[in-house]
């Protein structure tokens, strides 16, 4: 069963771009800098103006309010951001076994954010992310701030998540190691336009 579905989506940076994402499927973006790749994320999450259809479990984005669309389709940027001197009160229902995979017990609720470390930020933004249970995770380089070992937590939770939920990945990756452990496919972006690619 399709989960995301994306025809002929046309903005800022992006050209004319058609996926389908499937219960569970992992899709890897890749491509150079400048091509597009965080351009097209924000515009599937409905965070820049954009003509085209997006549907989601076959509901088209424009039935849904804003801010349902983005708990349901969630977007993590590069940089995450953080509106609250604590952890904790950024989202209503953390789960533990989210932040035991990443690495943390549950005092890191009561953390003040300017204590973190930017891979600290980037690993509770995901948390944080499957907090609001979303149906579809688009990712821009999740894990480009963090060592090996905190890399592979991000890839084991997500792993589970989608195998677990149905919940499906585009996941922003410029290390092909890590897209060929990921990925369900592959696709290239190039000058604003996707391409399927093959397994390097």
């Amino acid at each position: 069963m399709t989960r995301l579905r994306v025809e002929h989506l046309t903005g800022p940076g992006v050209h004319d771009v058609t996926l389908l994402a499937g219960n569970g499927e992992c899709i890897a973006i890749h491509g150079p800098s400048g091509s597009g790749k965080s351009l097209l994320l924000r515009a599937i999450a409905d965070l820049d103006e954009a003509s085209g259809e997006v549907w989601l479990d076959d509901q088209p984005r424009s039935t849904f309010s804003g801010p349902d669309w983005r708990r349901q389709v969630s977007y993590l940027a590069a940089e995450s951001h953080w509106w609250n001197d604590l952890v904790g009160p950024h989202a209503d229902d953390w789960r533990s076994g989210h932040l035991a995979t990443l690495g943390f017990s549950d005092d890191v609720l009561s953390w003040e954010v300017q204590r973190l470390s930017s891979g600290e930020r980037q690993r509770l933004a995901l948390a944080r992310a499957l907090a609001h249970s979303p149906r579809a995770l688009l990712l821009d380089e999740p894990t480009a701030n963090l060592d090996g070992t905190n890399a592979a937590r991000v890839e084991t939770l997500l792993d589970k998540w989608r195998t677990e939920t149905g919940g499906c990945i585009l996941w922003v990756s410029h290390d092909p190691a890590q897209r060929r452990r990921i990925a369900t496919q592959q696709y290239t972006m190039r000058a604003g336009t996707l391409v399927k690619s093959d397994a390097e």
